[in-house]
């Protein structure tokens, strides 16, 4: 490795007098002009930065090699689950190294497959992505929405899936929608906002989402509006069509509290009114299925870590199905006419049979601690597949008999690595107030716990999101250079229900940040690794938490990697679906809320003349889930705060978004360069 030790020359980011007052705190904002991603001053600033970075990373000579290691990997078939529709099975693949996986559809699982729809070729790097997609009943059209440089906003089309023709159906303006169509194929349930305004569309506040009715050959001027609620602004609306084609379901979010409404409509009546069965936000409902007026639900009303209930619409009654247990009901579903639920028992895959009545048939037998995803399907299918995978296993996908509980492999990818050259455990420690919290630590077998292994520490920690076991080339080729990687299962998860998840959320929130500290304290008193050689790494929420780490204990960590981050939390509520969040954080309107939010907020929080981590924030100029503009602040206050020889660096993506139909070669540089920066400054030898 490199001896590269010149000081870093960082640009000069100018300096306003902005200053807002916050319930009689008056709080500076200097680089608040930063927040307008298309001005030329932020252009030019993100040239300069990013000549900086990438001038530091070319000079590192382990980041070729890790880009060719990782493409290297990276090559091999990759399946998705078949799911079917109509008399046809439709598969995701991607060969390898294709910048977005291919949508092949079979007429019989032994036929031979047919390309249907290849979105490579909808641009020539890879930036445009499919992004939704629904078959109608008769499996005969494909509803499709594509997204472009990683954006939310998406634009829906209908394909024949016959002659793979485009109908010239356009649907603009969607974003946090699918589509779900009538069982008379004739067209579809969706949900958009308004036009925006064309020069901010990637940071204007999204409100009054309505829900359409789209009708096939017909301009979207003319669909037909089904729900909108011009008095309550944040609510979102999510259509969905009863498998028996009789209702349309219509789960009303509020933001990311997963608190919901749910109204119905009769379709056999399409002048029908819609009807509120659940018309308070008291707890999450998740629709299951249901026979006739019997509807079959997930909730976690009475029951943080979920049941499942029965309604019927006509009696009014409520009946429980199957009881709240220790573990965490995360999904269910309908096969052969019994449900299929899918648990967490300490944040590992349970999949488990009831009949309809909740008694109970079978556990599937899983080969290993990992997770376990899948079991689609009509309520009267007998077979279905299921994926499989943990930290050192490929998503595997099997074929399952409902009636026999019989298990086959169904394919089973080749990956240029022996998964028993590594294990995994799962740990317990305890956080700063005793609360045990559950950690995964894979590593090569056999290496010696002297303090000296280089590890990467990461979490998430919040809007009730479980992180499960998984596999993934980047974290084999981080195992193959001796690395540890750990994933602790934090507060404001879901990985022990809706309790878990609250535990970690507004003026709870420092709880997440003392759950990843005292990870970080366990793996180092255990001798897995020593502070100069621990890196942490989130992305999105998880960037937020490595950014308060980060701040809040300089000194335990030799880097950080916040990706995507949430680092403004005073003005985060004003782009985009930033307000949704406040469900989680809080708002900084509340004085109370504000009071913890400034308390731990990454960019109001650095101190000047701290010695901070080598740091290497990563972010795009397009994202518009978390605006470029929380990392661009962030990075210009560390930089000014920050003494000693630690780079601090921001690498700025160009035409890509929040990281969702991301180009396999864009994912894959971005990691080669996050590696090839742990090399340098956790000073691994390779």
């Amino acid at each position: 490795m490199s001896d590269f030790k010149e000081p870093l020359t960082y640009p000069n980011t100018r300096k306003s007098d902005q200053v807002d007052e916050y319930h009689g705190i008056k709080v500076a904002d200097p680089y608040r002009w930063l927040e307008d991603p298309d001005s030329d001053e932020t252009r030019a600033w993100v040239e300069a930065q990013n000549r900086v970075t990438f001038g530091y990373l070319e000079t590192i000579p382990a980041r070729g090699p890790l880009r060719d290691r990782l493409t290297k990997l990276w090559n091999y078939e990759k399946y998705g689950i078949p799911f079917k529709e109509g008399d046809r099975y439709f598969y995701f693949k991607n060969d390898g190294l294709q910048n977005q996986s291919v949508l092949y559809v079979l007429d019989d699982l032994d036929g031979e497959p047919r390309m249907l729809f290849d979105p490579n070729t909808l641009s020539e790097d890879g930036t445009v992505a499919l992004s939704g997609m629904a078959i109608s009943k008769d499996g005969k059209l494909m509803a499709y929405g594509l997204s472009t440089s990683g954006s939310d906003w998406q634009e829906w089309q209908v394909l024949d899936i016959d002659t793979g023709e485009n109908l010239g159906d356009r649907i603009q303006w969607v974003k946090f929608s699918g589509a779900s169509w009538t069982h008379d194929n004739q067209g579809f349930f969706y949900s958009r906002y308004d036009e925006p305004n064309e020069d901010t569309q990637f940071e204007d506040i999204n409100y009054y989402q309505k829900l359409f009715y789209h009708r096939l050959g017909t301009p979207q001027s003319e669909d037909i509006l089904i729900y909108d609620r011009p008095d309550r602004k944040e609510w979102g609306f999510s259509g969905g069509v009863t498998e028996d084609g009789r209702y349309l379901i219509i789960s009303v979010w509020r933001g990311t509290d997963p608190k919901n409404l749910i109204f119905y409509k009769d379709l056999t009546r399409w002048e029908s009114p819609v009807v509120e069965l659940i018309s308070d936000f008291e707890a999450e409902y998740s629709f299951i299925d249901n026979e006739g007026s019997l509807f079959w639900f997930k909730t976690d009303l009475d029951a943080p870590r979920g049941r499942v209930i029965a309604i019927d619409i006509d009696a009014e009654t409520r009946t429980e199905i199957i009881p709240e247990v220790n573990e965490t009901l995360e999904g269910v579903g309908t096969l052969n006419n019994q449900f299929v639920t899918d648990y967490l028992k300490d944040a590992r895959s349970q999949i488990k049979i009831f009949n309809l009545d909740g008694s109970f048939v079978r556990e599937v037998e899983l080969p290993e601690i990992g997770s376990a995803g899948g079991f689609g399907g009509k309520r009267s299918d007998t077979e279905t597949f299921y994926s499989f995978t943990s930290f050192t296993t490929p998503s595997t996908i099997y074929r399952y008999n409902m009636v026999t509980g019989e298990t086959t492999l169904y394919r089973r990818p080749t990956v240029d690595f022996d998964p028993e050259d590594y294990e995994t455990h799962q740990v317990f420690y305890n956080s700063a107030d005793g609360t045990t919290v559950p950690m995964f630590v894979t590593h090569k077998r056999g290496i010696e716990f002297d303090g000296n292994n280089p590890t990467i520490l990461y979490g998430y920690g919040g809007f009730g999101v479980s992180l499960t076991p998984s596999f993934s080339v980047s974290r084999l080729v981080w195992l193959e250079m001796g690395g540890v990687y750990a994933v602790a299962n934090l507060r404001g998860g879901g990985e022990y229900g809706e309790e878990w998840h609250q535990a970690g959320m507004k003026l709870n929130k420092q709880n997440v940040f003392d759950d990843l500290i005292a990870a970080a304290e366990w793996l180092i008193d255990k001798k897995y690794t020593a502070s100069g050689k621990l890196a942490i790494m989130g992305g999105s929420n998880g960037g937020l938490l490595v950014g308060a780490c980060m701040i809040q204990r300089p000194d335990l960590f030799g880097a950080a990697l916040p990706a995507v981050g949430v680092m403004d939390m005073l003005r985060f509520p004003k782009f985009t679906i930033g307000w949704a969040w406040t469900s989680d954080y809080g708002s900084p309107e509340d004085k109370e809320e504000f009071k913890a939010l400034y308390a731990y907020s990454p960019l109001h929080n650095l101190e000047p003349g701290t010695v901070y981590p080598s740091t290497l924030v990563t972010t795009a100029d397009h994202d518009d889930r978390v605006v470029p503009a929380h990392s661009f602040k962030f990075i210009s206050a560390l930089q000014a705060a920050h003494v000693g020889d630690n780079p601090v660096l921001i690498r700025i993506e160009t035409k890509a978004g929040h990281g969702a139909g991301k180009p396999t070669a864009k994912i894959i540089e971005e990691i080669a360069d996050e590696f090839a920066f742990l090399v340098r400054v956790l000073d691994i030898e390779i």
